[in-house]
C-alpha cells in the first residue's frame, strides 16, 4: 500500500506531461538513453533499425518517438521491458501500434494482462492487446543486431516476479531497470512479486557481469559503475541485519521503523525522502514471514 499511494494520488490529480522534454545523452557509439518522465530509456540505434528498452508514460510517446528520429531515421523495431510498472510501460501500446515488436518475461505479460488493484480497491485496467509482449522468455535471451550482442537476462523476484536487466556486450552497458536506482533507497515490491533474496541476487548478478569500465544505467538515477551496485548491496544486506535483529528481538513494524536503521545510510542515499521507511517496512515484512 506505501508502494501504491503515490499511484492513487496520480489517480485523483493526472500529471501533466505537456512540459515534459525528453534528454537525449550518448553513452557509447551507438547507444544513447532518453530521460522524460519516469523510467531512463535505453536505445540502440543502426542500420538494422532501433532496439528500445522501456517506453515511459504514454502521453510522452510521440515525444520519445521525435527524440528517436533525431538519433536515427530507421525504424524502431524492438522494445523490452525490464519491469511491469506503468513508468516503464505505459507507452507500450502506443509503440506497440507502430508496429514495434515487445519482449518481456512471461511474468510481466501475465501482470500486464491481469494487473494488480489500485490502492483505492478498483481493478486494475489490463494493457490492450497492442501493448502485450508477443515475444516471452524466462532464461536468458540473446539478441544480435546492428552488430551488438544484446542479452536479456531474467532477474527473478527482484524489484518484481518480471524483471529483466540488459546487457549491451560490446558498447558496455548494462541497464538494470528498477532493482537497482541510483537514487532513493531500494524498493521491493511484494505486491508484485518482488522478494529480498531476489534483489540482493540481481544486484551480485550485475556486479559479477559488470566490469570497471560498465556503464550502469539505473531504473531511475544517474548513470554508475559497478562500485555504486556493490555500495548499494552492502547496504541492503547491512541494513537487512540490523531489521532482523529487531525482529527477532519481537518488535513490530511501526518500533522497527522508528528505531531508524538506514540513519547512516540517509545521507549518502540521494533523495532518501519517504523511501527510507519504505524500505525498512518492506524488509520487516520479508524478514517476519
Amino acid at each position: 500500500l506505501t508502494f501504491l499511494a503515490p499511484l492513487a494520488v496520480r489517480a485523483q490529480a493526472p500529471q501533466d506531461f505537456s512540459k515534459v522534454e525528453i534528454k537525449t545523452t550518448k553513452l557509447a557509439d551507438n547507444f544513447y538513453t532518453l530521460e522524460g518522465q519516469g523510467g531512463t530509456i535505453g536505445v540502440l540505434a543502426g542500420p538494422d533499425g532501433v532496439f528500445m528498452v522501456d517506453s515511459q508514460f504514454a502521453p510522452l510517446s510521440e515525444k520519445i518517438a521525435a527524440a528517436i528520429k533525431q538519433i536515427s531515421d530507421r525504424p524502431i523495431r524492438f522494445l523490452v521491458n525490464t519491469h511491469v510498472h506503468g513508468d516503464h510501460t505505459g507507452g507500450d501500446e502506443n509503440f506497440g501500434k507502430m508496429g514495434v515488436t515487445i519482449l518481456a518475461r512471461e511474468n510481466l505479460r501475465k501482470r500486464l494482462e491481469h494487473p494488480n488493484p489500485g490502492a483505492n480497491g478498483q481493478p486494475g485496467v489490463p494493457m490492450p492487446p497492442a501493448g502485450l509482449p508477443v515475444i516471452t522468455y524466462d532464461a536468458p535471451l540473446t539478441l544480435h543486431w546492428n552488430g551488438e550482442e544484446i542479452r536479456l537476462i531474467p532477474a527473478p523476484k527482484a524489484h518484481t516476479d518480471g524483471d529483466t536487466f540488459v546487457q549491451f556486450v560490446n558498447a558496455n552497458v548494462i541497464m538494470t531497470g528498477d532493482f537497482f536506482r541510483s537514487i532513493q533507497f531500494p524498493n521491493i515490491d511484494r505486491n508484485s512479486g518482488g522478494s529480498l533474496p531476489g534483489l540482493i541476487d540481481a544486484l551480485n548478478a550485475v556486479i559479477e557481469l559488470a566490469g570497471p569500465a560498465t556503464k550502469i544505467v539505473p531504473g531511475h538515477g544517474p548513470v554508475v559503475d559497478r562500485t555504486a551496485v556493490a555500495a548499494q548491496r552492502d547496504m541492503v544486506l547491512a541494513i537487512r541485519d540490523r531489521v532482523a535483529k529487531l525482529v527477532k528481538e519481537g518488535k513490530t513494524q511501526e518500533q522497527v521503523i522508528a528505531a531508524k536503521p538506514t540513519a547512516d545510510y540517509d545521507a549518502k542515499v540521494q533523495q532518501p525522502g519517504t523511501t527510507a521507511d519504505r524500505f525498512v517496512g518492506q524488509l520487516y515484512a520479508e524478514l517476519k514471514k
